[in-house]
């Protein structure tokens, strides 16, 4: 009991000063595992932290599969069968395109090869010398070129945007395998972004995902990103387009979540205002992504994504519950917003959720109404 009171005593001294104190997006300083204060996830079916996996949102067990088999035999042939299989247009398919693309760029950074050594992804320089005309291997060999840009080379230096020109051609001759796909065009959105597309140059793209797939989440989640204040538009634009969105999202679409993420994008770099996740634009972004989250498919791809970040606000807004609610959805996985912005995800992860369960204990909760 000592220690509850002792937890709950730091966790509203900590709502007080971390209002001012911390800078960026809010994060918390880390708990380590073990600490006093840090709560026991096995209480409540948790995951505990050295367990938690940082490299996708929510389960996808036939992609964890796939991605073990290539990179341990260094053979594409499922990774190309899985993507043939999986929906052209569909959320799924873009996350899985980018999934494989990230682990050929990061095999590549760990191991760079040499005059002795083969370089990492070579799996994917296979599949791309084997099948040159396979639609699923030049979306993600578009991607990875994207991917390598951003991972490699500094923004605005030659290098960056040689490999960008690159990528934008391969986005092109992907496209063209694939006329259906928006797929490559979302590879092109980051594109977009890297080599600062004018306005024009950026809306005929758009346009073109739009006659695609016009309620795709991960195309608007891209998107959105260029028409933020710290890239090339404004808190005004990026707000409008996130509304227009949600607006215009027929029922069931998690797009009327996609505010939440605007407000995400442009939190203040020091917030001196206590109550500001309890402010009404705030609010309202919340409970636009939380009736997003009760319309939606359970299966939906682009679901997790919306949950862990209502997990930042909800804790932040001290909506515990409703915290606790959204973890029981998504423990297990931390590879998202806003976790992945920190060095440690998991870690980042492990301490709001310590928040939540404290402040629904203190309220009254125990493991026997937690939310479902």
């Amino acid at each position: 009991m000592a220690i509850l009171w002792l937890l709950m005593a730091l966790l509203m001294l900590g709502f007080v000063l971390l209002p001012v104190m911390r800078r960026g997006r809010g994060m918390i300083e880390q708990v380590p595992p073990g600490h006093p204060d840090a709560a026991d996830p096995e209480d409540y079916g948790f995951v505990r932290q050295e367990e938690l996996d940082v490299r996708m949102p929510g389960p996808d067990q036939d992609l964890l599969d796939v991605l073990e088999l290539v990179q341990r035999t260094q053979d594409h042939r499922a990774a190309a069968q899985l993507l043939a299989g999986t929906e052209t247009g569909g959320e799924l398919r873009w996350q899985r395109v980018q999934a494989f693309a990230g682990a050929a760029a990061l095999e590549l950074q760990q191991r760079p090869g040499g005059i002795h050594a083969t370089p990492g992804g070579q799996w994917l320089r296979v599949w791309r010398a084997e099948q040159p005309k396979d639609a699923g291997d030049a979306a993600v060999h578009a991607e990875f070129l994207v991917q390598q840009a951003w991972r490699t080379s500094a923004r605005g230096t030659d290098d960056f945007r040689i490999i960008m020109e690159e990528a934008r051609d391969a986005c092109a001759q992907a496209g063209l395998l694939a006329p259906g796909d928006p797929v490559p065009y979302l590879s092109e959105l980051s594109i977009a972004r890297g080599l600062a597309y004018s306005r024009a140059e950026f809306e005929q793209l758009w346009l073109k995902i739009l006659d695609r797939a016009p309620h795709h989440m991960g195309a608007h989640l891209a998107a959105l990103h260029y028409w933020c204040e710290k890239w090339h538009g404004s808190r005004e634009q990026a707000y409008a387009f996130a509304e227009a969105a949600a607006a215009r999202a027929p029922r069931g679409s998690l797009l009327a979540a996609l505010p939440l993420f605007a407000v995400f994008e442009h939190l203040p770099e020091v917030n001196l205002v206590a109550g500001f996740y309890q402010s009404e634009v705030v609010t309202r972004a919340i409970h636009g992504a939380l009736h997003a989250v009760h319309e939606a498919r359970p299966d939906d791809p682009t679901l997790p994504h919306v949950r862990h970040l209502l997990v930042f606000f909800l804790v932040r807004a001290e909506r515990w519950a409703e915290a606790m609610h959204q973890l029981v959805h998504v423990d297990g996985h931390v590879g998202a917003l806003p976790w992945t912005l920190s060095a440690d995800p998991a870690a980042e992860f492990a301490v709001y959720r310590a928040l939540a369960v404290a402040g629904y204990e203190a309220n009254g909760g125990n493991p026997a109404t937690l939310p479902g």
